[in-house]
């Protein structure tokens, strides 16, 4: 029985995988006609709608294995908020995956080689995802974007955690909320797994169930001194995930029964 528990947890993870390489591949066959087609609004809307959707369904997928167990229901909240940066900590790959998946207008700073990845660079130069590089012009684009309402999605740690409780955060965030004039709402992502961390192996499997919580945490008004508003976003963050850590331990999620993310 254990053999076929295990060769199962394989199944879930690399069948999983399959299937998002092939929503992804099959949505860039579709973004590469329209992009030149639709008007910026149109396509950024349709374009931000459709990764929402599948990565919905990715994850709906990995959910009904019973292997996999996603609480994010926290995120519904923000979906009718005017323009917010969210930033969450980063423990993991699926980090985006699972906060785009619950909100319909969110445009996503991401690695600028990312842009060109047969997978996932259609996709996003429909949604009018942003690159990372260079800075000042991602943060111009960023700025630009919130006359949209839109909300922009950006991991403060720059790259996943590596060193607990989470990585010295970049002073991007800072900056474009105090030009935009837009506040930061702050994402608690909690896990029991190690699993797609930095430096984890594709094709490893980690220990199953693999749970994941996602909890809105504090809200900061633009700031008028960027400084003094990292410093504070790093404490607050290493103070939340510390105290997250001792009410739920390495092993202590994974018996938790959670919604799937429909």
């Amino acid at each position: 029985m254990r053999r076929l528990i295990g060769l199962y947890d394989y199944l879930v993870l690399y069948l999983g995988l399959i299937w998002l390489g092939l929503l992804c591949l099959s949505w860039t066959f579709i973004a590469v006609i329209l992009y030149p087609l639709l008007p910026l609004h149109l396509g950024r809307a349709l374009g931000r709608w459709v990764i929402m959707a599948a990565f919905r369904l990715y994850l709906a997928s990995l959910s009904a294995s019973r292997r996999c167990h996603f609480d994010l229901t926290a995120l519904d909240a923000l979906r009718h908020e005017g323009p917010l940066i969210i930033a969450p900590n980063h423990p993991c790959l699926l980090d985006a995956v699972m906060v785009i998946s619950r909100l319909p207008n969110v445009a996503c700073v991401m690695k600028s080689s990312l842009m060109d990845n047969v997978f996932l660079g259609a996709g996003s130069r429909l949604a009018r995802y942003i690159g990372s590089e260079p800075l000042r012009n991602m943060i111009h684009l960023a700025v630009e974007d919130f006359q949209n309402g839109s909300h922009l999605l950006l991991f403060p740690e720059g790259t996943r955690t590596t060193r607990d409780p989470v990585n010295p955060l970049k002073g991007s965030i800072g900056l474009i909320s105090h030009q935009a004039r837009v506040p930061v709402q702050t994402v608690l992502i909690e896990t029991d797994t190690k699993y797609l961390g930095k430096g984890w192996p594709l094709f490893r499997k980690p220990v199953m169930p693999l749970t994941y919580r996602v909890r809105l945490g504090r809200r900061f008004d633009p700031p008028e001194n960027t400084q003094r508003f990292m410093a504070e976003l790093q404490d607050y963050f290493a103070n939340e995930l510390i105290q997250g850590s001792a009410i739920h331990p390495p092993g202590s999620l994974s018996g938790i029964e959670v919604a799937p993310p429909l």
